[in-house]
């Protein structure tokens, strides 16, 4: 083996290692990006904690379930995040408030621990409405799916853990839950209501429905299920025909307010330099 061969392998044993380090950097890095919010919840919920136990509204554990969180937060843990987030926005705000003139300083002070205590309850919502807006995209493919299954023979709770199964997706996940559920021993009906409750698309109720009275009553769901997928992209079409007209005025109104004073400016570019000749 030459001098030059050596050197060669040298620096590839060296790059690997530089490789591999920079790898298992990228890869902790990573994990504390994912620590820092939760190590941050911890604390808002120890701070809440402190201030006393708050209780929290009868709906909270249902929007908890349509965030996709109900499993890992509990009421009582949010409610204690929301006492944490009022009592720091209210401690950070402070500075801010003592150098503010007038009546402003009591403003903020008020406006900072109730913004806290409502930012929590937003972040809900907004992860409820895209959890809804991917759970409908998937809907009808999984209707179609549990259609083929329960025309094949299988149980309802049996379909809807290999739907599940062979999908990807929030919906998916949620439906392989409520199929485990039913197979631990839950009743086949509290299993899909709560289906219903973690899954906030649009077109969910209706097919929870039909599937409780299928289940109920042990009336054929093959024709029913295939009306209601039909109806679901019936009604995602007719959303975004919406959405599209919705979405043309503000185009029109971006057009007026960019392009017509370029063309404007370009004119009187125009008859200032014809002017000056």
């Amino acid at each position: 083996m030459t001098r030059a061969s050596l050197v060669a392998a040298l620096a590839g044993l060296l790059a690997a290692a530089a490789l591999v380090d920079f790898a298992a950097a990228v890869g902790e890095g990573r994990r504390a990006r994912r620590r820092r919010p939760r190590r941050a919840l911890a604390l808002l919920s120890g701070l809440g904690r402190r201030l006393g136990p708050l209780a929290p509204p009868a709906d909270l554990a249902d929007r908890l379930a349509a965030a996709g969180v109900g499993g890992r937060v509990g009421p009582g843990d949010l409610m204690a995040i929301k006492g944490g987030a009022a009592l720091a926005g209210f401690v950070l705000c402070l500075p801010l408030a003592t150098a503010l003139p007038g009546r402003l300083p009591w403003l903020i002070a008020i406006a900072a621990p109730l913004a806290g205590f409502l930012a929590p309850d937003a972040w809900l919502r907004r992860r409820a409405r895209a959890r809804g807006r991917a759970m409908d995209v998937e809907l009808p493919d999984l209707v179609d799916l549990l259609v083929v299954a329960l025309e094949a023979g299988l149980p309802l709770s049996r379909a809807l853990g290999e739907v599940g199964r062979r999908a990807s997706g929030p919906l998916a996940r949620e439906w392989r839950v409520a199929s485990q559920q039913a197979t631990l021993g839950v009743p086949l009906d509290q299993a899909l209501a709560a289906l219903a409750r973690r899954c906030p698309a649009p077109g969910m109720p209706p097919l929870v429905a039909a599937l409780r009275r299928g289940a109920r009553h042990g009336a054929p769901l093959a024709e029913t299920l295939a009306a209601q997928a039909a109806e679901v992209r019936a009604a995602r079409a007719r959303r975004m025909r919406d959405a599209a007209a919705r979405a043309a005025p503000k185009i029109q109104l971006v057009v007026a307010l960019g392009l017509v004073p370029s063309v404007l400016l370009l004119v009187a570019a125009a008859l200032v330099s014809t002017l000056l000749r």
